[in-house]
């Protein structure tokens, strides 16, 4: 099969580039899916730099992508053969990502995609709507809830926006661009504030006169300062992202208010709580609730252009065809 590959160690340590591998074959509980479309994700580029030691030398990267189940191993059913799924945490503790035309994994992570959903989109579901679904739901329904989303246009602010707006709460999200808050917007946000505007606190708590409920945080260091006098009581702010390593809290005010600071990182869930998420999010697009982002797409051969683009900010979902 064709694959990307990095080594994790070494003078060539995560320089991207295509090779031919053996073709996988599933162990007992895996499936093995063909993938169609690899989502890429800043953890992507971010894990080819990272300092941890693998015991393995080369890397397929990419968590997350989609496709369809070609082969099974002992203990899963043969009635998974020639399903679509949409599949997560591919390369997690694992050396093979979804940059490569098979991939093998543990079954429950290769969920069942709607038909009516396109691999394009599943390809972007994994780590954005799961981290998004854990900020929102981690302290039970938003239903009836304020919720701001800070970063309303990335993926998992996207999704959070989608997810909070099928579980029955008001969303405010926050954007630098105009064009971002049209996509904010789309995604349901019933207002959308430019947090780079000069009166932005003043418009925020216009926005939430009884204060805000849920916040999922994309900058805590940079932007807690600029609404933590607009928490309601008992208030969440879900962080699933760092802009800085230390951040100064107003220890007071959230002590006040009994507001409570979670930190979400989505590799370190239980299986109970990704099958939460897969449950909701799988609800969620049989809803028709979420919808994709716009994408950017590139052949497997210019994977290192595309994690370059996620690493550039790029708007919308990256996505990587797989020959």
């Amino acid at each position: 099969m064709r694959a990307a590959v990095y080594d994790t160690s070494g003078e060539q340590r995560g320089v991207l580039r295509i090779v031919d591998l053996p073709d996988p074959e599933p162990g007992p509980g895996e499936v093995r899916v063909r993938v169609h479309v690899s989502g890429v994700n800043p953890t992507d580029w971010k894990a080819r730099n990272a300092a941890t030691e693998r015991p393995w030398r080369q890397q397929v990267p990419n968590q997350d992508g989609a496709g369809v189940v070609d082969a099974v191993g002992p203990g899963v059913g043969d009635e998974r053969l020639g399903e679509r799924v949409w599949v997560y945490h591919a390369a997690a503790g694992r050396p093979t990502g979804t940059a490569a035309q098979l991939v093998c994994l543990p079954q429950e992570q290769a969920v069942a995609l709607p038909e009516a959903v396109s691999f394009d989109h599943g390809a972007g579901l994994g780590i954005p709507a799961i981290t998004a679904h854990r900020c929102l739901f981690a302290d039970g329904s938003v239903a009836g809830r304020i919720v701001l989303v800070t970063g309303g246009a990335g993926a998992v602010g996207h999704a959070a926006v989608q997810l909070a707006q099928w579980g029955g709460a008001h969303v405010i999200a926050t954007v630098s661009s105009a064009e971002k808050g049209r996509l904010a917007a789309d995604a349901g946000a019933q207002t959308v504030l430019n947090y780079r505007a000069d009166d932005f606190p003043a418009q925020l708590r216009a926005a939430a006169p009884d204060g805000l409920h849920r916040v999922v945080e994309v900058a805590p260091a940079t932007n807690l300062a600029s609404y933590h006098d607009c928490l309601a009581p008992h208030a969440v702010v879900a962080a699933y992202a760092r802009d800085r390593e230390e951040a100064s809290v107003p220890i007071f005010p959230l002590m006040r208010g009994n507001v409570l600071l979670r930190f979400v990182l989505v590799y370190g869930l239980t299986q109970t709580m990704l099958d939460l998420a897969v449950a909701d999010i799988t609800e969620a697009l049989r809803a028709k609730a979420l919808q994709p982002l716009p994408v950017h797409r590139y052949p497997l051969e210019d994977i290192a252009a595309a994690h370059d683009a996620v690493r550039g900010g790029a708007v919308g979902k990256v996505l990587i065809d797989l020959p």
